[in-house]
Formats: structure tokens, sequence, C-alpha cells
């Protein structure tokens, strides 16, 4: 009974020690959070989905109080959470316009030309190692094999008849599915535009004309069209400009390759 009494007020002991040497730690050692960036992390929406530019909503909440990150840099949260963090901060939500990704392709089954099969793993970035960039004609086609739909949290993405598809309503431009497209024929467009190029074709005439029925031959006919300035031909495919773009729909009139949605 002795050595029982002993050994429960040894281990007693030891618990007591330890304790105090934690306590001491944590004070010794605690590191200082600023209130604000704790009062802005509670405003973000906690997807840590990297859209941002910054490693997950903790690191952007510490860039916006330092000010090294604007405060309506969360593209999931939006305007709503923009406008709380700027009263977190004190300052301006300033003007936040929606955005969404976009397939710069319409390489489907049918429009697009293809130089052989290919029967392999189905992932976009294996299947881009191969020669010619993968099976389809064009070296700039989406693939279709849905990398991008497996790197969307968000269920934004899907693969529809050969090409990948964005779901305008469900995407908040996490650039998930940008990053990993080993083809870069995705990028962030205002939300709602109704005309966009849906090609990223750069070779010329015939060349692009082989690969696909619907693919751009930059014969600058768009540029021409447009009276707003607002689209131009660079690598010989068209590329539009957004911020002077006014949905006259002028350019996609005059395509003679229905390469402008």
């Amino acid at each position: 009974m002795q050595i029982i009494i002993c050994s429960v007020v040894l281990i007693s002991l030891i618990a007591l020690i330890i304790g105090i040497f934690l306590g001491i730690s944590s004070e010794v050692f605690k590191v200082e959070v600023d209130e604000k960036v704790i009062k802005v992390r509670d405003c973000l929406p906690g997807n840590n989905c990297g859209g941002c530019g910054f490693a997950g909503c903790d690191a952007l909440a510490e860039a916006i109080v330092k000010g090294e990150a604007a405060v309506n840099a969360c593209p999931v949260g939006g305007a709503s959470v923009a406008t709380k963090i700027s009263e977190v901060m004190g300052v301006s939500a300033g003007e936040t316009t929606k955005m969404v990704a976009f397939v710069h392709c319409d390489g489907t089954c049918i429009n697009s030309n293809k130089v052989y099969e290919y029967n392999g793993t189905k992932d976009c970035r294996l299947a881009a190692l191969l020669p010619n960039t993968g099976e389809k004609k064009c070296i700039n086609a989406c693939l279709g094999y849905g990398s991008c739909v497996s790197a969307c949290k968000f269920d934004a993405i899907h693969i529809v008849d050969g090409v990948a598809k964005v779901d305008e309503e469900k995407c908040v431009a996490c650039k998930a599915c940008i990053n990993i497209c080993p083809m870069k024929v995705i990028d962030l467009v205002p939300y709602g535009k109704q005309h966009k190029v849906v090609c990223s074709n750069k070779d010329k005439g015939k060349l692009a004309m082989d690969a696909c029925k619907v693919s751009c031959i930059g014969c600058g006919m768009c540029e021409k069209t447009c009276t707003k300035d607002a689209i131009k031909v660079t690598n010989n495919v068209a590329v539009m400009n957004f911020d002077k773009c006014d949905d006259c729909g002028d350019c996609a009139k005059k395509c003679p390759r229905k390469c402008i949605s």
C-alpha cells in the first residue's frame, strides 16, 4: 500500500511540474495575433481554395491586415465578404466584378479532328506529354480528360462531349481549373458576358481549319468589325478585351468560323 501511495504522489508531482512548465512556456513563446486578423479571418468563407493567391484563408487574412492584399481579394466571398472586411479594416470595399472561369475551346468530338486514338489514363497532364500534346489534331485544344473537374471543389466544371464546360452559377473563380490545365485554355472572364472567343488555336489558316471545324484562323474580320476596339488578333487567334466589349455581337455575326460564342 505504501508503494502505491508513493507512486501516486510521484506521478502527481511529475504532472504538476509538467503543467507548470507548459504554462510558463505558453507565455514565454506565445505568438501575438493581431485582433484584426482574427476578425478578418472570421469574415472569410474558409474554403482555403487558394484562388486569392495565398495559402488559404489564414494567410489571406494576415495579408489583408498588413496591406499586402485588397479587402476584396477573396474570389469566393465576392462583394458581400469584401464589404464585411472593409468594415473591419475601416476602408472602402471598392467595386467588385464577379469573375468566372471560361474554357476557350469548342473542340468537341464532332468539331475536332484526331491524329490517333488515346486509350490511356484519363488525365490531361499525362495526355499532354504524348506526341502532338494529345490525340486531338489541334495542339492547343482542351484535352477533355477532366483534370479540371477533379480539381474543382465547387462542382462547377464538367466534361461535355469531349470539352470542359463551366457552370457560371457555381463557379467562384478560385482558379483551381486554370492552375491544373496543362493546355492553358481556361481563364477568368466577367460573369454574364455573352460573347467570348471559344478557341485557343494559334495555327494559321489551313492548319487551323484542318484541326477543327470551328477554329479561329486569325482572319481579323472580328477586329475590323468591332467599333469599340474590343477584340484583337494576337498570335493568330482573336482575343477579347472585356473592359471595352459591350456585348453588341457584331464580331460573332461576322466571324466566318463561328468561333465567337
